[in-house]
């Protein structure tokens, strides 16, 4: 009995998604198609464009870009990390390209883009 348990408990250990989400509320756009995110310790979240969040850090635009220097200069080894990127649904859209190209300069070549499923 104890050893069904226990591969119950593997089994869920290993197929279970962990999302990552820091206290920052944020009315993300709809998607008909979400996929799931795994866990990660790299979320970026974009309010606005003074007001853009490394985890649960702030950060203005220059800011961010700084950070991800730092983020990249740490992590030469262990690449490709993988990032989430959420976005307020009001966010402009050159905003986000903007945060999507001060990923790809500091080496990110992948991120996720977090939706809420439509209802």
């Amino acid at each position: 009995m104890i050893d069904v348990v226990f591969q119950l408990v593997i089994f869920f250990m290993v197929s279970s998604t962990f999302i990552v989400t820091p206290g920052i509320t944020l009315d993300l756009p709809e998607s008909g198609s979400p996929d799931q995110i795994t866990m990660t310790d790299l979320v970026i979240s974009v309010v606005g464009p003074e007001e853009l969040y490394l985890n649960e850090q702030r950060y203005d635009i220059d800011g961010l870009h700084a950070a991800l220097a730092e983020v990249a200069a740490d992590d030469e080894i262990e690449r490709p990390r993988s990032i989430v990127v959420e976005g307020d649904s009001g966010v402009r859209y050159d905003l986000m390209v903007r945060v999507l190209d001060v990923l790809r300069e500091n080496g990110f070549r992948g991120a996720a883009l977090r939706t809420r499923e439509m209802d």
